[in-house]
This record gives C-alpha cells, structure tokens and sequence, in this order.
C-alpha cells in the first residue's frame, strides 16, 4: 500500500499517514449514537469520552438514558470508564446560550450522584474551546474502535438521516456526522486522549477531577498499535495551541513532534487538499470563514475545480453580527465574490413544513470531500478559530470507495433521491441544478424537491429582524 497519496498528507503532525484502516462515516446524530453505544454495550475494557457540550435534556437512543447513565453501567461492569469535559466559566462571553459541564460543585455533586464509578477530569484553555467529541472503546486492544466527529449531546442533533419532521422537539433539525475508525490510526486517537487527560487544566482544582486525582490518576501512552483492520489510509490530524501540551510520548510509528510550538495539521490538510483538487472540492461546514482558505478556493475555481459548499441557511448569531466588522468584512467580501464563478455553490438545507412553509435543517457537519478519493469528518469548522485557536481532532481518510459511497449517501438524502453511476463532477452538477431549482421554488413559495437550495453568498450570515 502506497503511503504516497496523490493529495499530500500533513508533515508538520503529530501522527502520520498510516494504512490498514477501517473507516465508516456515520451520517446525522441517530445512526452515530446508536453506533457508539452499541461499542460501549460490547466494551471489554475501557470507554473514554472527550465532551465539548452537553445539553442537560439530552439522552442516548433506544432508552439508554443519558450520557451519564451510559457511562455508569459500563463502569459497574468494571470498566475503566473516563470523560474528559471542556471547562469555561465565561462560556456565555464566548457563545452566548451554550450549554456545556464545566468544574464546578454542582458538576461533581451530579457526578457522585449519577455516575459514582465514573472518572472525570476538566480541561480549560483560555478564550477558546476545548472541541474535540470523540469516544475511545478499548484502548489499546484487539476490539479497540474509535467515534470521531462534529455531532454534540444536544438535543435537536439525535435525529434520522432525512430529518423527518418532528424529530426536533425543541429547534431545528441538525445535520451531522461521525465516523467510526479502526486499526493502527485508532491509536492516535489513543495517544490524543491520554496526552489531555494527563494535563488536563483543571486537573487539581477542586472540583477540576473526580472522584480524586488520586483515584482519577494519569494513563500510560499507547506503546504500540493494534493490526490492520481494512485498506484505508488514515492520518488523524488536531488543532492544538502552543505551549498546551509538553511534547510528551512520540506515538508508535511516528517521529517526535515539538507539540509544545502548538500542531496545526487540519488546516495544513485542507490546504494542501483544495491545492491538489483536479475536479472537484465539497464541503458541508457550520463556519465558512477562513482568509487563506478562501484564497486557495478561488484558485481551484479559476483553474476549473467545481466547488460546493454546504452551510446552515440561518448563521450563527455570532456569526451575523460581525458580517460588518472591518476586521472581518474583507473575508465576507472573498466569499461573496465567488457568486462571479459558474462552477461555485453555496447552498442551505429545509425542508418542506406541512401546509406550507419552510423548516431549517442546521448544517453543523465539519466534513470535505475532494476528487472523491480524500475525506476528512471531524470537529473543525472552516475558520481562523478552529484551525489556530480551538482545541480540535479530524480524522481524514484516502479511500475512493468509502469517499464515494460517502458522497452518495450525503447527496440522497439533500436530493430526496439517490443518484448513482455517475461520477462526482456529474453529481455535483445535478446537484447544483436542484439546489437552483429549490431556490426558484422557495421564492414562489413551491414545495422544494429534497432538501438543499442555492443561496447567494452576499445573503449568508446576515442578521435578520425577526
């Protein structure tokens, strides 16, 4: 197997290009949930959890209860159970409205209550978030299998492919995806849980460990990976700041990375991937703000690449209200001068609402997909943020038949219709026609055929009276 791939790798990473990889991307919240507690239920030693938000309401598939419960029963059926929440006391400055579990008494009063057997630790970084979700089953055995992805414990995200309506019980309707990965790559994910668990922030604060940092004591990093597990290349690429982390443990396999100068290596994989596109560039993402990403975007537009984006049709609050910024405004300017280009989309989802109307679908997914051989699904949003500042994982995949079936799964269920046996540049076109051809629809007030309608860039993101 090639470790060569025509779109380059990351080098400046923490973990390399690994082959012999499983790969299977989980799309929107019920599939992905459903998935992950299935690993837990057949767990035979451990289950490690990285947590960004959690909505207090939220529960796991099928009756499982919550996040807590899960986690309880798996740690009285002895195993090593451990969740590593991000922690910010100022969480209302940075995104107003957010529900998460930060270190505080009434976190570790609810953990001794509901999930005694559980290990937690708290971790901070100041201004930013901590935005990796992953969940880690077995480390470092046989049975090892890893959930990296975008998808939050909150509500309005448990729902099925399509977004039926009434899923959704208290806002819109979130699309979103994991992927599911096994072989020597899971390690990675290993190595990443055990260097933050054992520095978390918070870790000798108070209410920063639980039960006590001598029970909750540190992890061994993984000295070795686990065998082959399918034909897929994988390289696990982060955002890390300078100066977070100490360099710690080299993971097997690789070569020593000064991680004390910060990793960067998911902005170094888009970049290096929208240089290299020869037909096509697909992206679904919650954020499409990134100066040089844009950059290297026009670029592929001008030398022919077919380019689609996917964004949620109502932005972020946060978002809108700095449209205007005279920091910002040149990069709202890029964007909106991609409407000049025939071969650029910009599209929303909704769906139709019985007796008329339009319902939001909210694109929080963080994925790409590129010539249909490279994908990447993981927390980063296309913005300065996630590729410099927040603390992020994505795992990024070579592999044209799980790339495509990938594209075609996302595709029926934006289209309503699945369209096979055309290659992707075809498919991107058929999918640019509907996405117009909703729009028109839209502003007749038609029902839409599927889901997905064309926007102007100049009408994303902006702040709206009602």
């Amino acid at each position: 197997m090639s470790l060569s791939p025509r779109i380059p790798a990351a080098r400046e990473a923490s973990y390399p290009l690994r082959g012999g990889n499983k790969v299977r991307p989980l799309v929107d919240g019920l599939p992905a949930f459903r998935a992950i507690c299935e690993a837990v239920s057949a767990a035979r030693r451990s289950v490690w959890v990285t947590v960004a938000f959690l909505d207090e309401d939220f529960a796991l598939p099928d009756g499982r209860g919550s996040l807590f419960d899960v986690l309880e029963r798996a740690a009285r059926q002895g195993l090593d159970v451990r969740v590593l929440f991000w922690s910010e006391p100022e969480i209302e400055q940075l995104i107003v409205g957010s529900a998460h579990f930060p270190a505080s008494e009434a976190a570790y009063r609810l953990m001794a209550e509901r999930a005694p057997h559980v290990l937690a630790r708290w971790d901070r970084v100041e201004g930013y978030c901590h935005h990796q979700k992953s969940w880690m089953i077995d480390a470092g055995a046989d049975t090892e299998v890893v959930f990296v992805g975008g998808i939050n414990l909150d509500v309005c995200s448990l729902v099925s492919p399509g977004h039926p309506g009434g899923e959704a019980t208290s806002g819109a309707s979130i699309h979103d995806a994991y992927v599911e990965l096994r072989g020597p790559s899971a390690t990675d994910v290993h190595h990443n849980f055990v260097q933050r668990w054992n520095e978390a922030s918070e870790r000798e604060t108070q209410h920063g460990c639980f039960p006590v940092l001598e029970l909750a004591g540190d992890l061994p990093f993984p000295t070795s990976t686990v065998g082959e597990r399918g034909g897929s290349l994988v390289q696990v690429a982060r955002t890390i700041q300078s100066d977070l982390y100490r360099v710690g443990t080299p993971v097997p396999g690789g070569s020593p990375f000064a991680i004390g100068e910060g990793e960067f290596s998911i902005v170094e994989q888009y970049l290096a991937a929208v240089d290299a596109a020869e037909r096509t560039i697909y992206l679904e993402n919650q954020i499409l703000l990134c100066p040089f990403l844009l950059e290297r975007m026009e670029a592929a537009l001008q030398r022919g690449v077919d380019v689609t984006v996917l964004v949620p049709a109502l932005a972020m609050p946060e978002i809108c209200r700095v449209r205007t910024h005279p920091r910002v405004k040149p990069v709202f300017d890029m964007l909106d001068a991609f409407a000049d280009y025939e071969n650029f989309l910009l599209a929303g989802l909704g769906s139709n609402r019985a007796g008329g109307g339009y319902d939001d679908i909210y694109v929080h997914a963080k994925l790409a997909l590129i010539d249909d051989e490279w994908t990447t699904i993981g927390s980063a949003n296309a913005m300065f943020r996630s590729f410099r500042g927040d603390t992020e994982m994505n795992v990024t995949f070579w592999d044209q038949a799980a790339t495509r079936e990938l594209r075609r799964e996302l595709f029926a269920e934006h289209l309503g219709e699945p369209i096979n046996g055309i290659d992707d540049r075809a498919a991107l076109a058929f999918y640019r026609e509907r996405a117009i051809e909703n729009r028109r629809r839209r502003d007749d007030g038609k029902p839409m055929r599927g889901q997905v309608f064309a926007m102007a860039p100049s009408e994303w993101a902006v702040l709206r009276e009602d």
